[in-house]
């Protein structure tokens, strides 16, 4: 509270919003972690085991935006959607998430456009090549893969977006599973486009090359500073914040440097 020119009580200005994971969500949506929960807004692909089995792929460490969200469930980015994803016996199980408003106003809830998402999880998963057949070739090349693939059914290789997989496998490097995930959602929390908020959990989408190449990083570590740059400084974040004393060295680190190829 402060005082105008005639002595009048004025209000404070509001504080500027806040952005990146800190803006508030009015009513966050719920996870929808069964189909028999929404079944409108739920659809399916045929796929059996032997094709995929999501707990094996999605926790294999080829990407890191995927979690268990219940028994069975993994929710997702994929595609800047937030998705659901299920097996039950020979099918698929999915549902979208609607994105929320730029003001933070609740996510829309999102009815499926069937042939487009049936299209980015059969390309996602790569369900257009036959898995067993690859098995049989590979088992017969090879005893001790012959062995072993009786117990690592339906496990294959993403098509992931090609900057995101670049950008996780920096991140990858001397690391576990666990803490490249920590790395890759303070990354994206930071520079991704927020799409909505999930019960407690916001989640963005993985930032775009142009979001990680601002005049922040150019200050932090000179003129040639860029997407490399913002990723190892996302790699050392915790919960968000570096103290500005270690800026301030990073900054003179840089300046002492500044012949070099623009890497820290």
């Amino acid at each position: 509270m402060v005082r105008g020119d005639g002595g009048r009580a004025v209000s404070d200005p509001p504080p500027p919003k806040s952005r990146g994971c800190s803006r508030p969500a009015l009513h966050p949506m719920k996870l929808r972690d069964t189909p028999s929960s929404c079944p409108a807004l739920w659809r399916s692909l045929p796929c059996p085991p032997a094709e995929l089995r999501l707990d094996l792929v999605l926790s294999s460490g080829q990407t890191f935006r995927w979690w268990e969200s219940s028994p069975g469930a993994w929710t997702g980015v994929l595609g800047e959607r937030v998705w659901t994803l299920r097996q039950e016996r020979d099918r698929l199980w999915y549902t979208v998430y609607g994105e929320e408003e730029e003001d933070g106003s609740p996510a829309r809830v999102a009815q499926p456009d069937g042939a487009e998402t049936d299209r980015i999880l059969r390309d996602y998963f790569q369900l257009d090549v036959g898995l067993p057949a690859l098995y049989q070739a590979w088992g017969a090349a090879d005893p001790l893969f012959r062995k072993v693939a009786k117990d690592f059914p339906g496990v294959r290789v993403l098509r992931q977006d090609p900057v995101e997989c670049l950008l996780s496998f920096i991140c990858t490097s001397n690391n576990h599973i666990s803490r490249i995930t920590a790395m890759i959602e303070r990354l994206c929390c930071a520079f991704g486009r927020r799409l909505c908020r999930l019960d407690a959990r916001p989640l963005h989408a993985f930032p775009s090359l142009s979001a990680l190449t601002g005049d922040f990083f150019r200050g932090l570590w000179g003129p040639r500073a860029g997407w490399a740059q913002a990723v190892l400084f996302c790699a050392d974040l915790r919960k968000g914040q570096e103290p500005a004393g270690s800026r301030e060295g990073a900054r003179r680190g840089r300046g002492r440097d500044s012949c070099g190829d623009g890497l820290p």
